[in-house]
This record gives structure tokens, sequence and C-alpha cells, in this order.
């Protein structure tokens, strides 16, 4: 099949021509790097196998879209075509879709002669990276054996022949590098990248459960200074084995969120947090690793749940989504009012300060993120 129509059509719905990133999105088979991929049905992913449907193949290949490619220790490489794996786990690697590969390093801002890394999954970011950069600047990294041998065979197939490496990416980094652009999420931004980074250079990532695009240039200390970027993007956690943790650090806390506990009437509409970035991002620094989960009621009524690990639960609901919701809450904190007090610096100030937030990270990888009067630490 005709793959460069294909790929020119990609990048001219997503790019101008001029753009620096046109031509390696419009040059490079995405499809020969997702040759297997999960696919959402009613029971859960089921595997496809793109040879078996070269037009499925391509439509799923070209289209601007994240393809999932391993769930928990499942890769679709390694599994016979329609395989169903339920929903529950947790997707390990995927092909980001390309428009956000091209926003990711249109803010690492990778110029002629920059050393890079890059993270592997598919391969595929990786060949865009060698086709702005030339492969010998390009060192391409994963935690999983299997992806980067994969990625390094689809990437010798088409002329391309980075450095490739197993590397777990939040510890020692094999090289020095002008830039760092990473496609999973860390938290805190690991004091490796520091020492790897060259004088001036730029790490762009993104911090684990907020969608915050932190962009940062090392500084004469060792240390260095940026901003959290305008747009946002969700990557998958940092792995540091076969898996992430089956259970959820909350899991024996949702049962005691159908209790009773302490009730009340919220003073501001039914709100899911993750609905809102700004929201989700600011509650996350502030009071990490809340879980949240709803459920829409017959009547078109609706609930939302919020459960930490420390004990700590809430559920709220309504029988009309302009109805105030009643409250219960219990556990060691009280999260629907720390959610308000988010809310409440909402509609008292327009905004919150997580968008255009300064960030200054110091040589062992602290990192704190000030905006005005506010600021949080990662």
């Amino acid at each position: 099949m005709d793959w460069e129509t294909h790929a020119r059509r990609l990048a001219d719905g997503h790019l101008r021509p001029e753009s620096p990133w046109w031509h390696p999105i419009a040059s490079t088979p995405r499809h020969l790097f997702v040759p297997n991929w999960w696919e959402r049905d009613a029971h859960g992913r089921v595997a496809r196998h793109g040879p078996d449907d070269p037009e499925a193949w391509f439509k799923a290949a070209y289209r601007n879209q994240t393809l999932v490619t391993r769930i928990g220790t499942d890769h679709a490489d390694l599994v016979e075509p329609g395989t169903v794996v339920p929903y529950g786990r947790w997707p390990t690697s995927s092909s980001t879709l390309p428009s956000l590969i091209a926003t990711m390093y249109r803010h690492a801002m990778l110029g002629d002669g920059s050393r890079t890394l890059v993270t592997t999954g598919t391969g595929y970011g990786t060949a865009l990276a060698c086709r702005r950069l030339g492969d010998d600047l390009v060192t391409s990294v994963d935690v999983d054996p299997y992806l980067v041998e994969a990625a390094t065979d689809r990437l010798a197939g088409i002329g391309l022949h980075p450095r490739t490496a197993v590397c777990d990416i939040t510890e020692t980094l094999p090289g020095d590098f002008d830039r760092i652009v990473s496609t999973v999420s860390v938290r805190p931004v690991p004091a490796s990248w520091l020492a790897a980074l060259s004088p001036g250079g730029r790490l762009v990532t993104t911090i684990t459960n907020t969608a915050m695009i932190l962009v940062a240039d090392k500084t004469s200390d060792g240390g260095a200074r940026g901003f959290i970027a305008s747009d946002q993007a969700t990557f998958m956690r940092t792995r540091h084995g076969d898996d992430y943790d089956d259970v959820s650090p909350a899991a024996e806390v949702w049962q005691a969120a159908d209790e009773e506990g302490e009730t009340s009437v919220s003073r501001y509409p039914l709100t899911y947090v993750p609905d809102s970035w700004a929201v989700h991002a600011t509650l996350e620094l502030e009071a990490p690793g809340i879980e949240h989960r709803t459920e829409q009621q017959e009547g078109g009524g609706r609930t939302v749940w919020m459960a930490h690990p420390d004990g700590s639960w809430a559920r709220a609901s309504t029988g009309k989504s302009r109805d105030l919701p009643t409250v219960h809450q219990g556990g060691p904190r009280r999260l629907w009012d720390l959610l308000t007090d988010v809310l409440d610096r909402l509609v008292i100030g327009g905004e919150l300060p997580v968008a255009g937030a300064r960030v200054a990270i110091t040589p062992d990888g602290g990192t704190v993120l000030s905006r005005g009067r506010w600021s949080a630490a990662l």
C-alpha cells in the first residue's frame, strides 16, 4: 500500500510544511513500527495484527492517535491476534500520537548538532528524531529489552541506526546530552538527567499524574530553571521492571468510600477532578496520590469518588446536573474540602497558578513550581 501518501496526509493535518517536523512525519512509515497493537472493544482490549487487515492497519497507524502496544506484560507482538485483555490492567507501552511527539520535540528546540536522548517505545519517535538530526546524534533508551531490540530492528529496516540501550531512565544515562526528551512521566526530575545534561542543555518531560509538560534548561550550578508549558500531555509513568504494581494504592480505601461518613452539601456543582486539567494538576501537586472514579446514575444523577492510600475518602452525588451534591467524607483528611479549596482559588482568581508556573530544579533533582505567592514541591 502507498504509505507515503498516508504519512504526508498525517503531516499535513497537523503541521505546516515549513515546520521542522513536517518532513520527519511525512517520510516515516509509522505502520512498520506498530505492526501489532491493542484496540478497545466492549469487553476489553483486543490484539490486532496489521498484516491481517492492511486497510485497518494503515487507518490506525496514520491517524493522529496513540496506539497501545503493551498491557501489563503482554506485548501485542507476542500474543495471538484476537487475544482479549479485560479492562483493569494498565497499558505499559504505546506509540504516542505523532502531533504530541512533535510538540515535545518543539519544546526541546532540537537543533542541528544537538546530542539528544529520547525514550524508545515502538521506536517511531526515535525515527522522527533521527530524520531531523541524523541518527548519529540520537540515543534511544527503554527499560524493556524486547522494546529496545524490536525498535532497533525496525529502525535499521528503514536505514536508521541510532544508539539504543536498555536503561531505566530514572537512573544513570548512557552518555552526555544537549537535549533529553522523555515520553514517559517522572516525579521528581531524576538527578541523573542533570548529571548527563550539558551546560545550557534542555530537558522536556511530563510530571506524573498531572499532564504538565515541564521544560527546563541546565544552569551553571548544575540545576535547571524553566517553566510549565501552556499545553498538556499525558504519558505513562516510568516503570522500573516488567510491570506496574497490579493493585491500586488506594484499593482498600474504596470499600470505605461507600460508607455514610461525615455528611455535608457542597457549595459547588458536582466536580469530577480529571475533567479539569488545572484543577487536577493543582490538587495532585498539593495532595499527591488521590484517585478518582465516577459513575452516571439512572435518571441523570451522577456520583464521583475520591480515595487516598492514607485511608481518606470522599463521595459526592447529585440527582440532577445542576443540583448541589451531597458529600460524604471519612478518614484522616477531608478530600472534598481540599478540592473545595482549589475551586475557591479558581473562582476568586479566575485561574489556577499551575499554568505558566516557573520551575526551579536543584542539582539533586529537587523541583519546586511557583507562581506569585503559590509554590509546590514535587
